[in-house]
């Protein structure tokens, strides 16, 4: 089991100071990776919650880290891939792959929020077949000298597009139907749960993306299994408490429970605690609680 931890990236405590203070002290101590994860935008009056209310760009803070650290690997869970073109998503990773020297994990996933489809000009139709055709185009630009395309969603006329990332970024999908599972294990290097997600049951969800690599002829033990660890430190003992919340002792044996389920990393993610990512919350009493469990939760 690798322990990762997700930067300040929502509500007051993402500051660019916050950020590089968890990530450098992240690194001190061990951990795997850093995480980021997009929001585009937050429709007026929408009841999602306060996590998703100022959120920062997930790359460009992941290009900021990068010239902070040097070990720790930075990942994002999810970048939507409907709302950029293959070509730009292609590019814009090969080059935080190449300032971060190989560091890079690329989490996409296909969005759920219809305002965030609109303002990109894309429609939220056919999301799944358009994965099918974006996956694979990627990895092209990735690797191949001249890349010519012409599918249902994308065109690409003969080109090149270079610099190549001297490592090709693995890639993660999230999603949490069937089909979605089914297409991480056909296509991708591993799969990533939700901030949703029902941990008491992520092992038949990893038993599904399995199967279907191995139905595709692909090693199923290859594959990462990512989870979001939406952690809430909060008094031991509370009757009826959700995996991930609770004391830290609880919390640490939480972990070791979704490593018997089949996960293989864990990023421990504050910024889902609507008392630390919440543009109303103090700035400072978050960090303080954040610094406080990156030591406690520390590989």
């Amino acid at each position: 089991m690798r322990i990762g931890f997700a930067v300040p990236i929502s509500g007051s405590w993402a500051t660019p100071d916050n950020m590089a203070r968890v990530a450098r002290e992240a690194e001190r101590l061990g951990y795997h990776e850093l995480w980021t994860f997009q929001r585009l935008l937050y429709p007026r009056g929408h009841t999602m919650g306060p996590t998703y209310r100022s959120v920062h760009d997930p790359v460009v803070t992941l290009a900021y880290l990068a010239g902070l650290t040097s070990r720790v690997r930075l990942g994002v869970a999810v970048l939507n891939l409907p709302f950029a073109s293959p070509a730009l998503m292609a590019k814009q990773l090969a080059s935080l792959q190449a300032v971060s020297g190989g560091r890079l994990d690329a989490g996409l996933g296909l969005g759920w929020l219809p305002e965030e489809f609109t303002a990109s000009g894309v429609s939220m139709e056919r999301r799944g077949r358009r994965a099918e055709e974006y996956v694979p185009l990627l990895r092209r630009l990735w690797t191949e000298e001249t890349v010519e395309h012409r599918g249902e969603f994308y065109e690409v006329p003969p080109a090149h597009q270079d610099p190549k990332p001297s490592v090709v970024p693995p890639i993660l999908l999230g999603g949490s139907a069937e089909v979605a599972l089914r297409r991480a294990g056909r296509l991708a290097d591993g799969w990533i749960s939700s901030s949703r997600e029902d941990l008491g049951h992520i092992g038949e969800r990893i038993a599904i993306v399995k199967e279907a690599a191995r139905a595709a002829g692909r090693d199923p033990e290859a594959l990462r299994f990512v989870t979001r660890g939406v952690t809430r430190v909060r008094p031991a003992g509370a009757p009826g408490r959700e995996p991930l919340t609770g004391s830290f002792e609880e919390i640490r044996r939480d972990v070791e429970e979704l490593a018997a389920k089949g996960v293989t990393e864990v990023f421990h993610d504050l910024n889902f605690d609507p008392e630390i990512g919440s543009p109303d919350a103090d700035p400072a009493e978050s960090t303080r609680r954040a610094l406080e469990a990156l030591e406690a939760l520390a590989p």
